[in-house]
């Protein structure tokens, strides 16, 4: 379920980002900017809203557990972990040996 779903918004991403980048070079080809130009701008379009949408879908699925003790900079992040793991780091971050890092 949570693959298929990672899939979906992998592809959806990959879409959104394809279909903003052709709206962007058709816009610009209207001002007359020569071909090599063009598809430089069209692909770094595709590569940055892609980067993008890539960080917003990791951090949506990560979990994060911090040290509740103030000054303690222990964390833990998780992705795709099942409720059994991801109660388990929650006790090993509240319960590890207090060091400020």
């Amino acid at each position: 379920m949570k693959d298929t779903r990672h899939r979906a918004l992998i592809t959806g991403a990959v879409t959104v980002s394809g279909a903003l980048a052709i709206a962007i070079g058709v816009r610009l080809s209207g001002y007359g900017v020569p071909l090599s130009l063009l598809l430089a701008c069209a692909t770094s379009c595709l590569a940055t809203f892609s980067s993008l949408l890539f960080h917003m879908i990791s951090a949506w699925s990560t979990t994060t557990h911090r040290c509740t003790r103030p000054g303690c900079a222990f964390r833990v992040s998780l992705t795709h972990t099942d409720s059994a793991e991801n109660r388990r780091w929650q006790e090993i971050a509240a319960h590890h040996p207090h060091r400020s890092v």
